[in-house]
């Protein structure tokens, strides 16, 4: 007869919005163990599995911190608890937990008091910014001096939340294998219910197997990001459908390499609670992110098969976007195909239309270049060497900008978008060069043959001042530079070769280039000042550096704005993310631009 084996759940936290699927191992009639659903629809020998699912409830809720999920709340923001929108950040386990948090939660408190102009709010915010009676006493506005002294004005934080014992009733909120926890299990514990049953009789077989979640956590959302004018210029902006301000002809575009579920493995991020490595909790944050910087152009790299057609593409579409993509060629990557990972491209339907689409293998380049250098005997050796699978997907757009010409003469605007993930083996410095001096030669062609502005995004797995970046800025690489050193191909030779002529710059050089606009100090802080790029865009235990960019053809492009970047001391150490309420081991580049007028070219 059917029996229950074992069950359990691959995460041990459950989050609102992310659907849990128990693992249920049953025995079958013949013996054998499987782990295939039973339903009532297809029983097997008159058996078959019924699941239950049930919320504990009692007296003895749990509130949630919200900047450690796992532990329970025991102060609450005052001003942002009479705030619907943001009770679910108003939570600390602990004054040090608020310490650590304030850079990132007074900006809450800034913008809510924009957003609503409301004279109290921003008398409030006024006072907790100069660190007058904010937390039962004194606070700074760094928040580096806390006094919990009962004395002062009134509390920034009510008492600590009590808890009253009592009975426990079960709520049943499911009858389906899998489950999605809502807002209204935030802090109660889910119990799981699998037991055999008649498919006659509709009763129960032997005694149910169960498993308790630990209490549900909310999804943890990270501080907006805002976007940060560099021109120095107030320039006129309206509002677009989805209530957004933007410049008039400018358009944006966004960078992010979204952490494929394949990379996310616990052997690789074994410091990361799991439950923020999980694909369900992940892709729920990744979507809201991503839809929330309401670009006009997003490049995403190690976007996984399966997850672009079933996940993505439809989406995103439902936001107005058109899809493309570019899977990496699986010379070298084993397993599924569904699950190799590539670069995908999305642009508004009203404000660019599709022209032209490129497909850039390395490995075909890798190919034809081993065939006219190297002799045969190391034709072997060069393509093990060179073929890694990657790829770039170019893009050519129309501009629509509300069907209002961008150009006075009346021409087509063209746009060009080259997205790309360079090769990760940091010892392959040949490689990396020689991938991205071939998507150069590549955009090059493009160039010439049109009067079209070119951007250049990706994660190109390259350090400020490597060869490869030096390649992209300068457009020239010194032979001196020490990463020519590593050349055992000799594919980087003559290394007069190494050149392009676009006028590529780094969008995030503009943060500190000579003329910018006033009050950006503490965006120059987030920047190396010796390189002119972020001090990180990529961030795991072992590693916090910049590996993406974001970069622009400067005589076609001027940049506008650009997405603010984040603090280095608000990182968390103990996970492979920024921090829980980010998705991915890298953040998002966001930059704002404007076509230069022909006239100026």
């Amino acid at each position: 007869m059917l029996s229950v084996i074992r069950v359990h759940l691959p995460s041990e936290i459950p989050i609102v919005g992310c659907e849990l699927t128990p693992y249920v191992l049953v025995r079958r009639p013949d013996k054998s163990a499987a782990t295939e659903d039973v339903p009532e629809s297809a029983p097997l020998d008159g058996y078959f599995l019924r699941y239950r699912w049930y919320r504990v409830q009692s007296d003895k809720k749990v509130t949630i911190c919200s900047v450690h999920p796992t532990q329970q709340a025991t102060l609450q923001c005052v001003f942002c608890s009479k705030r619907k929108a943001l009770v679910s950040k108003s939570y600390h386990c602990s004054p040090k937990c608020f310490v650590d948090a304030w850079q990132h939660h007074k900006t809450l408190h800034e913008r809510a008091a924009a957003e609503n102009g409301n004279e109290e709010d921003d008398q409030l915010v006024r006072f907790n910014s100069t660190g007058s009676g904010v937390l039962s006493g004194t606070l700074s506005g760094s928040m580096s001096n806390i006094n919990l002294a009962s004395n002062g004005p009134t509390p920034f934080y009510p008492s600590s939340i009590t808890q009253k014992n009592g009975g426990e009733t079960l709520v049943e909120v499911g009858s389906c294998k899998t489950y999605t926890p809502t807002a209204d299990d935030i802090g109660y514990v889910l119990k799981f219910e699998c037991v055999v049953a008649n498919a006659e009789s509709k009763q129960v077989v032997g005694h149910p197997s169960t498993i308790l979640t630990s209490r549900v956590i909310p999804a943890p959302s990270p501080s907006p990001r805002k976007l940060i004018p560099v021109n120095g210029a107030d320039v006129m902006g309206h509002l677009d459908q989805d209530g957004r301000i933007q410049s008039a002809g400018s358009f944006t575009v966004l960078s992010y390499n979204i952490l494929s579920d394949t990379s996310a493995s616990s052997d690789l991020y074994s410091y990361c609670p799991p439950w923020a490595l999980s694909w369900s909790y992940r892709r729920h944050n990744l979507l809201r992110e991503i839809v929330g910087y309401r670009a006009d152009v997003v490049c995403l790299q190690e976007v996984q098969s399966d997850h672009f057609h079933e996940i993505f593409a439809p989406e995103l579409d439902k936001h107005g976007y058109q899809a493309l993509y570019k899977r990496k060629t699986n010379e070298v990557l084993s397993g599924s195909t569904s699950a190799i990972d590539g670069c995908a491209t999305f642009f508004r339907r009203d404000r660019f239309s599709h022209v032209k689409k490129y497909d850039v293998e390395f490995n075909k380049a890798a190919q034809s270049l081993t065939e006219a250098i190297i002799p045969p005997t190391q034709k072997r050796t060069a393509l093990n060497r060179l073929v890694k699978d990657n790829i770039a997907l170019i893009v050519v757009l129309e501009a629509k900008f509300g069907n209002q010409p961008v150009d006075s003469s009346g021409k087509r605007q063209l746009i060009c978008v080259a997205n790309t993930h360079v090769n990760v083996q940091q010892e392959l410095k040949d490689v990396k060069l020689w991938q991205v001096h071939t998507l150069l030669k590549g955009l090059e062609k493009i160039a010439a043959s049109a009067d079209i502005p070119i951007l250049v995004c990706g994660d190109f797995n390259t350090l400020p001042g490597s060869a490869p970046h030096t390649l992209l800025v300068m457009g020239k690489v010194d032979p001196l530079h020490p990463d020519l050193l590593v050349d055992p191909l000799g594919i980087l030779r003559p290394q007069t070769k190494l050149t392009h002529q676009l006028p590529l710059v780094s969008a995030y050089s503009s943060f500190v280039r000579p003329g910018t606009g006033l009050g950006l100090e503490q965006h120059r802080r987030r920047m190396d000042l010796n390189t002119n790029e972020p001090l990180f865009t990529n961030c795991t235990r072992d590693f916090i550096g910049t590996h993406d960019y974001i970069f622009y053809t400067a005589d076609t492009l001027m940049v506008e704005s650009l997405l603010e970047l984040l603090d280095e001391d608000g990182l968390r150490k103990d996970t492979a993310l920024p921090s829980p309420e980010w998705s991915s081991n890298h953040i998002a580049l966001l930059a704002e631009f404007r076509c230069m007028p022909r006239t100026r070219r």
